[in-house]
């Protein structure tokens, strides 16, 4: 999760730096590039922001870049004043575009994880949400562990229901592993000895966790884990349904 938050914080100082970092880079072309050409290299630098942030940074990056682009490159310049209708279209276009790239951006980012899972991954996604239409929470439960124990090669499973006592490793819900306050390298090391909480969440409340029993020197690829998180989501919501 701090890796997403470092990222996040990352693409906001991006989007207050680079668009007027980028367009004053761009005043010397000024007679020579149209402000069409200005406003497309602008969008290139929302769509980056983007990608590499979440929605709101990109959305910043939106409006920093038509901020600075009636800057610089609308008369009277370097005011934020507009006289021409052209140049109001063009910014407010800029503004829009910006917007609605910065969506899909930040919406690619998220389903980035869908992409890169196989088959046999999102078979188990569909299963579970399929019971989870009909059965009651118990056999949620007990299926997502029978899942969890295949999937992620593990020795055993147990389910918690609304208790967090002592402070185990905890697999996060961006995949990684953190034990106290480090990222533990799960790629290179396999999980760490002992049980890993992975917690269920419903409506935003905390039901219960998993408790997984990782087989010694088995290591589990991101996508599986990701999976897992997915897999404690949806019992969370069976949880929740009060099923």
């Amino acid at each position: 999760m701090s890796r997403y938050v470092n990222r996040d914080s990352t693409a906001v100082a991006a989007a207050l730096i680079l668009p007027p970092a980028v367009a004053a880079a761009l005043v010397p072309l000024r007679t020579t590039l149209s402000n069409t050409d200005v406003a497309l290299i602008l969008v290139v630098i929302i769509v980056a922001v983007a990608a590499n942030g979440h929605r709101p940074a990109g959305a910043l990056a939106a409006l920093s870049s038509a901020a600075w682009f009636d800057f610089f490159f609308t008369r009277p310049y370097e005011t934020f004043t507009i006289t021409k209708s052209s140049d109001i279209r063009t910014a407010l276009l800029l503004l829009l575009v910006g917007l609605a790239v910065s969506q899909l951006a930040a919406r690619a980012r998220r389903l980035q994880v869908v992409a890169v899972t196989d088959a046999g991954y999102l078979a188990r996604i569909h299963a579970t949400a399929n019971l989870a239409q009909s059965a009651q929470a118990g056999a949620i439960v007990d299926h997502v562990r029978n899942e969890l124990v295949d999937l992620l090669d593990l020795r055993g499973c147990r389910f918690e229901y609304g208790t967090l006592v002592g402070r185990p490793p905890r697999l996060e819900p961006d995949g990684t592993v953190v034990v106290g306050h480090r990222t533990w390298d799960v790629d290179r090391l396999g999980f760490p000895d002992g049980e890993v909480e992975l917690r269920a969440f419903g409506n935003g409340r905390f039901l219960g966790r998993f408790m997984l029993q990782p087989t010694p020197g088995v290591t589990s690829p991101l996508e599986a884990r990701l999976v897992a998180v997915t897999l404690a989501d949806q019992t969370g919501t069976a949880l929740s349904a009060g099923r």
